[in-house]
């Protein structure tokens, strides 16, 4: 069995309506941060819309996709961040949280036969998803720590991989 390198990060919404747009400023901050800190090669910062087939597409043949998103959590605690990972309980629970789109593209990815290795979404809790530009402030507070956590879930993924690989090899 072939174990990809390739990691996805993708960033989930719309950047036109506030908070919506939280996995924007993730990922314009990992740009920077990797500017003197290089993510490892292989590695794809993108942009996604809505809608499920582009965000299948962008994270095909990842052995990593990490997909960040704003939420609507009941009850709401604007700026916590949500951890989710394929295959846990929480990944989409409807009446809980209500990521864009996930569970119908990982319902659809699984019935395709494309999903990522290893798929982990990151949600932060909105204040504000109403037209406008910029983060409500306990969101915009959030981007630094979770580009931190990003550039983490990053190296747990190759450490697990390079493991994986020496097992194999082993074997």
């Amino acid at each position: 069995m072939t174990v990809s390198t390739r990691i996805a990060v993708i960033a989930v919404g719309d950047r036109s309506r506030h908070d919506d747009g939280v996995g924007w400023a993730v990922l314009s901050r990992l740009r920077e941060r990797a500017a003197v800190r290089p993510l490892p090669p292989g590695t794809a910062l993108s942009e996604c819309d809505l809608d499920p087939g582009r965000l299948i597409r962008l994270w095909e043949d990842a052995g990593l996709a990490v997909v960040l998103e704003s939420a609507h959590a009941r009850p709401s605690r604007p700026g916590r961040i949500y951890r989710l990972e394929l295959g846990a309980a929480e990944l989409w629970r409807p009446g809980v949280m209500s990521p864009h789109g996930l569970g119908e593209a990982v319902e659809l990815a699984r019935e395709l036969g494309r999903l990522p290795g290893h798929l982990v979404a990151y949600a932060v809790d909105s204040a504000d998803i109403s037209l406008g530009q910029g983060l409500s402030e306990p969101v915009a507070a959030m981007v630094e720590p979770l580009a931190e956590r990003v550039e983490e879930e990053i190296v747990r993924h190759q450490v697990t991989a390079a493991a994986g690989a020496v097992a194999s090899t082993a074997s």
